[in-house]
């Protein structure tokens, strides 16, 4: 099997990972090929402010997937818990084995959430500047919120 030998303390299931990476980049490709279609010109370059924006709002929606309370009833069936993780997140590993278990490492990994998100976030960006902005806002407002919740906790605690 793809990945026995690549560590034989914790196997990896590399040809799982193959799958997902075969799904993203399809899932890539499916959307190049309908923004040529649409005919639509794609813009020379995007502002600097909407890339902070769509960063932002990629930061807080990786996390609320990957590490929110409220969302996991989705990892549910590919992680198992742990135990709290900060405020208002939980921390989890993932469960089982083949696809199963990387679908669990990709749920429970912001960073690796991030791409999928980011990418599906530029592209709805790429086809509906407008509505993208104001769906990223969203998540960069919770973002700012959430910072100054825990500035706030902290300076309460100090004092």
């Amino acid at each position: 099997m793809l990945g026995e030998s690549y560590s034989p303390q914790q196997p990896k299931p590399l040809g799982s990972y193959a799958l997902l990476t075969l799904v993203f980049n399809s899932i890539a490709a499916a959307l190049m090929l309908a923004q040529a279609r649409s005919r639509r010109t794609l813009p020379e370059r995007i502002p600097p402010s909407d890339i902070a924006l769509l960063g932002l709002g990629t930061f807080k929606l990786s996390r609320l997937i990957t590490k929110d309370k409220v969302t996991a009833f989705v990892r549910a069936p590919f992680t198992r818990y742990e135990g709290p993780a900060g405020p208002a997140e939980v921390s989890e590993k993932p469960r089982g084995t083949g696809v199963r278990h990387a679908i669990g490492e990709l749920l429970v990994c912001p960073y690796c959430m991030g791409q999928w998100v980011g990418t599906a976030l530029l592209a709805a960006y790429l086809r509906t500047p407008r509505a993208t902005r104001a769906v990223a806002s969203v998540f960069a407002v919770v973002t700012v919120a959430d910072y100054l919740q825990q500035a706030w906790a902290a300076v309460d605690k100090a004092a």
